[in-house]
Formats: C-alpha cells, structure tokens, sequence
C-alpha cells in the first residue's frame, strides 16, 4: 500500500507539471514565453519539469495570500462577461461574483498545497495517465466541455489592468471553470430532484393506465384530489407519447401563465415556445408551441374561425367541477365536435366532480380517481351559539374567530411552525375579523394579520406568500379566492365559517345579487384540505356536523346565475340560433333565455326571427359584454371615439380602486382634483388621462397610485383592453388605422430607441422567469397600510418591465393628446359623450324619487323600469354630492297640476349595472338629460294626438305644455334617429367594409357624420319645458284608446292601426295618437286632424299639414337633403379628381394650348384632324 501511495503522489507531481506546460503553451502570445519554450525545447525534458517545478513553487509562494478579484472587476468584465460570452446577464454575473466570494474564502481557509516531492515512479505514472502530481479537483470536471466552452471568452490584451498579470487571468480562467463545473452539477442535480418529485406525486402511479384510456376512448374524465399533480404532468403525459398540438383550458388567465410557465419548466422550455400561454392580453404561443394553456373564453372565440377546433388533437379541460358559464358552453360545444371529429381526444380534469353527471353526459366515459397528497387533518366542529349570532343587519360577531387565535396559542408552543388560514364570506366580514384580531395580536405579538380578497392591491396580497418570524405566526383572513385560485404554503391550521357570498342574477328586473349561502361539501372539503398541504393540520368548523351533512354536494352552476346575453349572443355567430335546443349538461332557466333574448332585440343585436342583425355581427366579435360592445360601435360614428374607447375599457375591467380608497381621507383628498360631477365613467376618465399625464412626464406613477388609492395594474390591463378595442374596431373599418405608428414612420433615433426598448423588455421579461419573487421575512407591523413619505422611491419606472412594455406597444405623446383633459371638452361634448355613452347603457335608466329633497344622502332612492327604491352606491361619486341630481329652484315652473313640475333640466341617471348586497344599489352611474336620452334611444314612443303627452317604454311620462314645441320635437327625433339608423347601416355595411379610406362612399359617409353629429348637438341643447314622472303599470290600462276607435279621420298617410294600444304605427317604435287626452288639455288642441300653417325648416317652404303630414314631409325633405349633400360632395370629388389628370396640352394642328385631360386631348386632336 506505501508503494502504490508513493507512486500515486508521484503521479499526481509530475501531472501538474505537464498542466503548468500546457498553461504555457496557451499564452504563445506573450514574447517572454514564445523565447522560454524555444530554449526549453532544447533542453532535457526533466531538467525542463524541474525548472517548472521551481517556477511553479515560487508562484505557490506568491499567492498564499488569495487575489482579491473586487478591483479588477471592471477590467474582468470586459474580457470575459460580454454579451457573447458563456456568462452573460446582470443575474448571471452576480452569481458568478458572489461564488468567486466563497471561492476565496474557501481558498484562505484551506492554506498552502503540501510540498512538493520529486520521485521518479510518481512522475512516470503521472506521465502515462497525463494526471498532476497534486490532487486538484478541477480534473474530476468535464474538462474538455469546459475548454470547449471557454475558448469563445476573448481577452483582450488592451483591456489589462497593470495589477492584472497572465498569472492572475490564468487563475480567473480557471476559476471560470470551476464556476461553469459547479452551474453543471447542480444543473443536474435540479433534475435528478424535479424527476424524483415528478415520480413521488400520485398521478405517477397512475400514468400508463391514464394513456391507455386516452387511447382506447374518445372521452375520459381525471377526477384527481388537490395536490395529485393532474394539471402539470397529464400535458407532458400526453406530449411524450407522441400527441401534439395539445390545448389546456383554464377558468383563469393567471392559471394559464403559471401552468405554462411550470410545465415549461419541467420540460426544459422555459426559453422556448414548445409550451406556451395565450390569454385576453397576451400570448406566447408560436408556430412551435405544441403544449398551449388558455382560457375557456378564448377558445370559445376561436370556435367562431374553426368550428371544428382542426388546429388541436386533445383538447385538456381542467377545473370542470368550477362550472363556470363558458366551461358548461365549452362542454355542449365538444360534445357536437366529437360526433364529427372522431380523432379528437377530450381529457376532463377535476378535483372533486359529479362523476356520474359527467360520465353520463359523454355517454358512460370512462373515470380514472387518483388520490391526492394530504397529510392528516384533525376535524374539529366548533358551531356558534345563537346569542353570538350577528342579527342580519349587525357586522359579524368576530368573538369565535378571536377564540380561535387564543385556543391555538394556548395549545401549540410558539416555536412549531403553522400558520392560520380563516374562510369568511366577504369583503365586511373579512374586516370585523381584521380589526378584532390586529387588536389582540397588539397584545401578545404572536400573530400578524393579513386579510386577502380581490380589491386589495397586488403588494398587499402578495404579503400571504412571505413568511412570518419566528414565534409569530400569520393570520390569513380571506374570501374563497384561497380555496382553489391561491395557493399558500405553511398553513397549518384552517378555520371555515361555512360561508360564501355568491352572486346570482334576477332576469326580471335585470339585478345581479351578492347573496351569502352555505357553502356545497365538495367546497368544505377543498377548504379543509388547505391544512394538509405540508404537513399534518387542523380544520375548525364554525358549524354543527348537522350541518356540513344538510349542504348541497356541490355548487349551483354559473350558468343558472348569471345573465345570458353575451352567451346567446355567441351562440349565435357560431350558427347555434335557438339555445332551447342546446344540449348543455344543466340546462339554464327557461325565463333567463327569453329575457336575454328580448334584451338582444331592444339592442338591435337579434332581428324579430332571433337572427344577427349587422350590430349583432359585430358585437360577437367584442370580446365584451353587449353593452359596451354597442357603446364602442355607437361612438365610432362621431368624432369622440378616444374618450368612448376609454370609458369602455375603464367600465370592463376590475375597479382601480383599492380597498382603502374610500376610507383614507388622504387618498379621497388626493384624488378631488379628479372627482366629476358627470358622473363615475367620467372619474374614471379623468384618472386615467391624469395617469398618462404623469406617465410622459417621467414621474413615478406607481407612488402617485398608492397616495390616490389607486391599483396601477388596473391601468395597464385598460390600456392593453382599449388598443384592442381600437385594433378591433380598425380591422372591422370602424376607424381609420394610424399609420403614424408602423415603423416605417418613424424616425431612425424612434426607432433606435424602440429596439432599445425591446431588447431591455425581453432582458426583464428572462430575469422574471429565471427568479421567481422572493419571499420576504414579514415584521408585526406589516399588516397595517402606512404610506411614508418615501414610498415608491425605489420603484423606478426606467426598470418597471409593465412600464416598459407599456411604452413599447402604445403611442404615449398621441394617448396623452388625444385624452380628454387636453382636449378640453366643453359642454356640448360631453353632452354628446353622454348620449354615446347612454347608447350602450339604455335601458338601464333611473329616475329620482319625488321625495329626495327630504332625504340625506345615504337614502336618496331611485327607481328602475322593474325595480323600486334603489340607492346610490357609497363608493359612487353622486353618493357623496346628490344636489347636481336635483331641481334647482329657479328652474321649476308649475303647471295647471301642481304636481307637475315643469323645467330643461331633468335629469335620468344611467347606470351600469344593479347590484344587491344587503341593499339594491346602482353601480356606475351618469347623469343624462331625461327627455332627450329618452327620445333617442327609447324602443317604443306612444303620443296623444297633438303629441303633447309623450310615454316612452311603457314607463316614463313627458308632458310638454308648447304643443308646437312638442311637434317639431318629434319630427326632429324622427328625422334625427333616421339618419342615425342610416349611418349605422353604412358602417356597418360588408360592401363598405371593403373600401379605402379615399374613396366616394367613405367620404358620403362622412359628410353624413358631420351632419348627424350638428344635428344631435343642436338637439341635445334645445330649450323646451318638460315634466317627467313614472307610470305605474296599472295606470296603462286605462292610458290607451284601444284598436277599436276610428282613426281613418287623422290617417292621412294610410299607416297600419296599432292591434293593442290602437292609434297609428308611424314606424318600429312610435305609434302616434295611441295615447287618451290629457284631462287638462284644451279641446281645440286635442285633435291632429285640424291642419295648422308651418314652415319647413329644409325646404322654407309654407304648408297646412297636420302632425302625420309634417312629419312625412320633413322626413322626404330631410332625406332629399342629405342626398343632395352626398351628390354634391361626389360631383366635387369628381371635378377634383379630373382636375388632377388635367395637363397643359399644346395642339401641333391649330398651334393653342388647352388644359386638357388625355380623353379630352384625343378628342381634340381627332377634331382638329377632321377640320383640316
């Protein structure tokens, strides 16, 4: 054994000798080296290793104290850390930096190389293995990938410091390799432990019996518990054996990017496109992509272009026991696909799911169960009493969640780990908790609070991912956002009030309700899973075993709670034109069909034979609601479409608003400046375009948000909705393209400065996916919300990567020129803003109570079509300022009744949508003028005979004491919402769709949207004195003359007779004459028969006309009118474009010069031939 010792140190000496040859034979370059190689090669090769020997120990020597590398850094890095270099990136260099840290720790704490023996057998071995005569453990490396690798790093010998000698970037080399070595090793061992984790999850187990059913059934349904891995591995499952063109649906965006991301991971693409995301903002999807996770939603749209889903060979649908609207929708859609399509496969995936409901639907599929990975959970059942009940008007009682913390305290020593997760219904629950449990965890220091729901900021609710300090644990107090959507790691004891807030959807009076319901048992159990998630846990229920058993087995589905208009819609454009027939898994309520589908109609969106009307085609295409989708057309016709693209967008996405926003009197103080009396559409126009204001200046807009009360993500995601909207409304020619943008405009410092951009996004976006956000230790006083004065001075917009993409993909000096603050509207426009807006939102309309003047602000009540004594949101801007909603008194005049008060300036509010809570309120509400709104946009207008009492929609009373006045009002609204029509159908024409810009029917169709846009505008400012009230319906009974009355005598125009209300059908919405006389009015002026004197406004021409005769007349006349405009703009289009082929032309017959066009020329000169 001493031999083999003595011959092993002799090999290792004489190895590094060779190595240190090698070293020299590498640095030719250098004049000193090339003269001593060429006199050792003259030399005896031992006396030669010798000398090297001795060389070799004299630099031993010098480096016994390690080179501190921090000075030459500069100089390092650019010899060795460019762009093209194996070590390349700001994050990759720091890890670099920071291992060279404990390299040189390592190298001082470990002392000088033994010395060194000469021995002839060492030397010999050494020299036929070609090993060092010293151990080093750079030989134990792949050394020759490592040179490989390294032969790319250039040095340049100009960038050397003078410190910086050929030894010491030798050494730098070779600690290079080392670094290259250690990335490799642990690079593999990142795999042998995510395979290790891949094979221990419980769906492994179960991985060819899932292929094999996939292969032998069209259909098969995954029922995994949580945590079984079903949603990352059944992809790669079925990538790897051999599908492609996969699609995995998710019911949420940010399910699809961190899934994406995930299996990307595992399957080593994390910087290639082979899995990727497509969701409503943004996609990663390429021609590669074989893996693609995206919304329900988006693949639903894309059944529109390929109803057949060719594109894809399995279609995954994870979450299916969720039973979200599109999910249900998506499952009747496969179900027709699969008759036609044999070679598509269908995966359904889910945690818990009515196994028999959904084999049943997909004819007897089959059900793979795989179990999940729980530790045990320890059940207890903790009901409370009905003394500690809250009654239905208090705040939760929030003493059995406080005994809670107290039993946990008592029983588990502060040092075992485990936080607390409690389940409440929402967001005023959440807060009694909150507020109770900050109070008692400011006595014991033993907890931090932390609420979590949808309207706190992101960097709020990314505060239940940190970690608490040791001894203190973290109180999650959270809606059920943390039963499926959220993950959190640590939590070890769960608390369930047995609890959610659900909204369900009143078709008869169109009002969403936030109502609370016991939770089903599928969604008790997900709730008490979250405790066994890492280790052994305990569940809490605040209810009696009696009643966990009493609760449904699952859910209500959304499709049985939600409106159906933009389904029936969609269904619709796919050719599915009667959803009675649908084949959906639970079918929706009859009712809740028929109101969608009458609502369709009342937009114009569905023709009387339920088929898509030119809007309807076009507002399937929005991926929108009907309502802002018709707002977006109705706004494209004028000239105000930024500011309508804006509060479109703004009224489709989450509020910016945070939860503090209205409780923090700075942030509501902050924000005045921005407040409108207009109503909320306009504050949140007018916090938008001040957003973009601070955005060109350069400022933090971030910290500008936080003191508002604002979420800056809100603005991004409106900015990104609304160049789709405009990208939408620019493919379909509803605006003209802005070619401004397109690169060829640009100038070459734009577009420099656009691929600098790009290229630092892309650099952002790679340092996002290679570090994950990192969690923070948190300190007791991070539950509470303190804004310091500094906040946000370190979130510099230069490195934001939202920002910077921002920036990339929108015009920012044309978005700040075009908003509304800088075009200064003035109250004409926002009338007319108004009025585009109220386009979308009609019918949702409200009208004051009588009784408001006596009422405080929290009770000013409003009434609907459906729906009595509504109330004005709190967080609504009128909820805080109601007098701009009220008469003022110099307005009112009173009329022969004296409940009738006369005035201009009534007023409707519009509004967004109804929301009941513990009380009906209007959610996004606008003022508008009552009877102009009214007019406009009212599906059906009955008149009395001289028109002086005008009901609109069955519901809403004008009555107008200037019978004249009231008569050319309605032949203007008439002429008004014809030409409107007519424009429409113009806009929305295929043929027309078709057409340039500079062509005659393009520029027709603007001269016919300037003269609606003057029109409208006089209309919205004329001056008539109206009063308004509600008709309850049991006044309409005795309101009309009924079909039986004769009418021949006021029927000069030979109109059809209304066959229920009686009088005549002018045209689709208005039926004149249909109304009885108004008790008070005159008998001389009751009767329209009697012909009066009137002048043509178009024509000035005197005629004796009744109201019918008028309104024909006006109608031929304004209609000849605009003819006459649209051929006078043509003929002048024409002459100009003759003018432009004209040139100076010089006949060589009779020696003049005409200006002629090449036609005219020839004719001329032929002319001139035949003369001579």
């Amino acid at each position: 054994m001493g031999k083999y010792k003595k011959y092993r140190k002799e090999a290792r000496n004489y190895a590094k000798e060779v190595s240190n040859e090698r070293n020299d034979e590498d640095n030719k370059s250098d004049r000193n080296e090339d003269d001593d190689e060429q006199d050792h090669s003259t030399e005896d090769p031992r006396s030669y290793y010798k000398s090297s020997l001795s060389s070799s120990k004299q630099q031993e020597k010098e480096q016994k104290i390690p080179c501190s590398w921090d000075r030459y850094r500069t100089s390092l890095r650019k010899m060795f850390f460019t762009e093209s270099e194996i070590i390349s990136g700001e994050k990759e260099e720091e890890d670099f930096w920071a291992f060279l840290r404990k390299y040189e720790a390592f190298q001082k704490k470990r002392g000088q190389n033994k010395s060194y023996k000469d021995e002839d057998n060492s030397r010999k071995l050494s020299k036929k293995f070609s090993l060092p005569l010293n151990y080093e453990k750079k030989f134990k490396m792949n050394y020759s990938l490592s040179r490989h690798a390294l032969k790319y790093l250039a040095v340049s010998q100009r960038d050397y410091d003078r410190g910086l000698t050929d030894e010491k970037i030798k050494e730098f080399k070779q600690i290079l390799l080392y670094y290259v070595d250690f990335c490799q090793k642990a690079k593999f061992a990142k795999v042998q432990k995510l395979r290790e984790d891949q094979r221990n999850l419980p769906i492994f187990a179960y991985k060819e019996k899932i292929l094999e059913e996939i292969k032998q059934n069209q259909v098969v349904v995954v029922a995994g518990d949580t945590g079984c891995g079903k949603s990352t591995q059944i992809p790669q499952y079925l990538l790897e054996a051999g599908y492609s063109n996969i699609a995995c649906t998710q019911p949420r965006r940010i399910a699809c990017i961190s899934l994406s991301k995930r299996v990307g991971y595992e399957t080593f693409n994390e910087y290639r496109t082979q899995v990727a995301y497509q969701v409503r903002f943004e996609k990663s999807r390429t021609k590669a992509t074989r893996i693609l996770f995206l919304t329900e939603g988006l693949l639903l749209r894309q059944l529109q272009n390929d109803p057949l889903l060719s594109q894809y060979s399995v279609v995954v649908i994870d979450e299916v026991h969720e039973r979200h609207i599109h999910t249900d929708f998506l499952l009747g859609i496969m179900r027709c696909i699969m008759l036609q399509r044999t070679d598509l496969k269908i995966v359904l995936m889910s945690a818990t799911i009515n196994i028999d409901l959904f084999s049943s639907y997909f004819e007897d599929c089959p059900v793979l169960r795989v179990p999940g990975r729980l530790y045990p959970i320890t059940l207890n059942y903790k009901p409370i009493g009905i003394e500690e009940k809250a009654s239905r008007s208090e705040r939760l009682n929030p003493g059995p969640y406080i005994r809670i913390l107290q039993l946990i305290d008592h029983k588990y020593p502060a040092n075992e780990r485990g936080d607390l997760l409690m389940f409440l219904s929402g967001m005023a629950e959440i807060m009694a908790v909150v507020e109770a449990a900050r109070a008692y965890s400011e006595h014991n220091k033993r907890w931090i609070i932390l609420p979590l729901h949808s309207s706190l900021s992101i960097e709020e609710q990314d505060k239940v991912f940190d970690i608490a300090p040791d001894g203190v644990r973290k109180c999650i107090v959270s809606t059920n956002i943390a039963e499926t959507s959220v993950t959190i790691d640590g939590v070890r004891f769960v608390v369930d009030s047995g609890k959610v807030k659900e909204m369900s959807y009143d078709s008869k009076c169109s009002m969403q309700k936030l109502q609370e319901f016991w939770i089903s048992r599928a969604s008790a159990e997900q709730r008490k899973g979250r405790a066994g998630r890492t280790g052994p846990g305990v569940c809490y229920r605040l209810y009696a075993e009696s009643d966990y058993d009493a609760f449904q087995e699952y859910s209500t589905p959304e499709i049985r709670r939600v409106p159906l208009e933009s389904l029936i819609l969609q269904m619709c454009a796919m050719g599915l034109t009667d959803p009675h027939k649908f084949p959906f898994i639970e079918p929706p309520d009859s009712a809740s069909i028929e109101n969608s589908v009458v609502f369709l109609k009342e937009q114009k969106a569905l023709t009387e034979n339920d088929v898509l009307t030119p809007i309807g085609q076009m507002l399937s295409q929005l991926p929108v609601d009907v309502v802002m989708g018709k707002m977006l057309i109705m706004g494209s016709i004028f000239r105000m479409i930024d500011p309508v693209l804006t509060v479109a967008a703004a009224l489709s996405i989450q509020s910016p608003f945070t939860s503090r926003a209205h409780t923090d009197l700075e942030a509501t103080e902050a924000r005045k400046d921005l407040e409108s009396d207009h109503g909320d559409p306009f504050v949140l126009l007018n916090l938008y375009d001040a957003w973009l204001e601070i955005k060109a200046e350069g400022s933090q807009t971030k910290k500008w948000c936080k003191r508002r009360g604002l979420e800056e993500q809100r603005f991004y995601e409106l900015s990104k909705l609304r160049k789709q909207f405009q990208q939408l409304l620019q493919d379909h020619q509803l605006m003209p393209k802005d070619i401004s943008e397109s690169n060829e405009y640009m100038t070459a410092d734009e577009r420099k400065k656009k691929h600098a951009e790009r290229r630092m996004l892309h650099k952002l976006k790679r340092k996002e996916q290679q570090s994950s956000r990192k969690r923070k230790i948190l300190k007791l006083e991070d539950d509470r919300y303190e804004l310091s004065e500094n906040e946000g001075d370190k979130d510099e917009n230069s490195g934001d990567i939202r920002d910077i993409e921002f920036r990339l993909t929108h015009n920012l000096d044309k978005l700040q020129s075009s908003s509304a603050r800088k075009r200064k509207l003035t109250a004409r426009d926002y009338n007319l803003l108004k009025i585009i807006i109220s386009s979308g939102l009609y019918p949702q309309m409200a009208i004051a109570d009588n009784h408001n003047n006596f009422k405080p602000n929290s009770e000013q009540a409003f009434h609907t079509k459906n729906k009595q004594f509504v109330l004005l949101h709190p967080t609504g801007t009128f909820s805080s300022n109601p007098e701009v909603l009220q008469l003022k008194h110099h307005d009112i005049k009173k009329g022969l009744n004296k409940k009738d008060l006369y005035s201009n300036s009534h007023q409707l509010l519009a509004y967004v949508s109804l929301l009941e809570t513990t009380k009906p309120y209007l959610m996004g509400t606008m003022r508008v003028p009552a009877l102009q709104t009214l007019l406009l946009f009212a599906s059906s207008i009955d008149t009395n005979s001289n028109c002086s009492r005008i009901l609109c929609d069955g519901w809403m009373e004008l009555k107008i004491e200037d019978v004249s006045a009231a008569q050319k009002l309605v032949t203007n609204v008439v002429a008004l919402r014809n030409t409107w029509l007519k424009l429409i159908q113009m806009k929305l024409d295929d043929a027309w769709n078709k057409t340039e810009q500079d062509t005659i029917v393009y520029r027709k169709m603007k001269k016919l949207q300037e003269i609606l846009t003057e029109k409208l505008g006089d209309f919205l400012s004329c001056d008539i004195s109206y009063c308004i009230r509600r008709v309850f319906v049991a006044e309409l009974k005795i309101s009309y003359r009924g079909p039986e009355e004769d009418f021949s005598d006021i029927n000069t125009e030979n109109k059809p007779i209304h066959p229920l209300k009686g009088g005549i059908r002018v045209n689709d919405y208005w039926t004149h004459a249909c109304l009885l006389e108004d008790s008070n009015s005159s008998a001389d002026l009751t009767r329209s028969y009697m012909k009066n004197l009137w002048t043509c406004p178009s024509c000035n021409h005197d005629f004796a006309f009744n109201v019918l005769q008028r309104v024909s007349h006006e109608e031929d006349c304004c209609k000849s009118k605009e003819e006459e405009a649209c051929n006078e703009l043509e003929d002048k289009l024409r002459q100009e474009g003759h003018e432009k082929l004209r040139k100076n032309f010089e006949c060589d017959k009779c020696q003049k010069e005409f200006n002629f066009t090449t036609i005219e020329a020839l004719k001329h000169r032929k002319l001139c031939s035949i003369d001579n």
